[in-house]
């Protein structure tokens, strides 16, 4: 068991670092002058392929390691 507990911990770093490096590399959620000027975004051609983009698959790869990050925090305080 103890073993199974040390490669759930060496992979739990590895995800926060995954997961610091994806954020890192997304842009800034703030609408600015421009957003205020034309709208909300979401009836533009780029909201609605936002999921198409860099932007958006880097939001999902976000969202996937950060529930992978909070399931394998769970199997470590279970063993513990």
């Amino acid at each position: 068991m103890e073993i199974f507990r040390g490669i759930l911990c060496v992979l739990l770093a590895l995800i926060s670092v995954a997961v610091v490096v994806v954020i890192l590399m997304q842009k800034g959620k703030q609408a600015g002058l421009t957003g205020a000027i034309g709208g909300s975004g979401a009836d533009s051609f780029w909201g609605q392929n936002r999921g198409r983009s860099k932007e958006g698959r880097l939001d999902m790869i976000t969202k996937i390691l950060v529930g992978a990050f909070i399931v394998v925090a769970l199997l470590i305080v279970a063993l513990s």
